[in-house]
């Protein structure tokens, strides 16, 4: 089963991408990653809700500061889905937490 980003999520590869919408697009963005977010653990397992709890933080942090330089900590690894998602691991989430895919922890990238 192929699961598709949104359109504005699909053209986000870095921070730096998301830099270049404008502060009016950020709500759809918000929109469009928690969709992915629950399409994806829905079909691949995972665990949702605390990503799901800082959707909207992560965008915002992700927006505003110079990440990777300006480095973020997160509580749990769930919260970090987002995180994965918007700094170029959007195409292999579906591996998240499966052998030699993506960790389910957070690790500094």
């Amino acid at each position: 089963m192929e699961i598709k980003a949104g359109p504005l999520l699909s053209k986000i590869e870095s921070p730096d991408d998301l830099k270049k919408l404008n502060r009016d697009q950020l709500f759809q963005v918000c929109d469009e990653l928690r969709q992915y977010i629950i399409d994806v653990v829905s079909v691949y397992g995972g665990h949702f809700g605390a990503s799901l709890g800082v959707t909207e933080l992560t965008v915002a942090l992700h927006y505003v500061y110079n990440t990777p330089y300006d480095q973020l900590v997160w509580d749990v690894g769930h919260q970090a889905y987002g995180h994965k998602i918007l700094t170029g691991r959007r195409d292999k989430f579906i591996t998240n937490r499966k052998y030699k895919g993506l960790s389910g922890f957070s690790e500094k990238k």
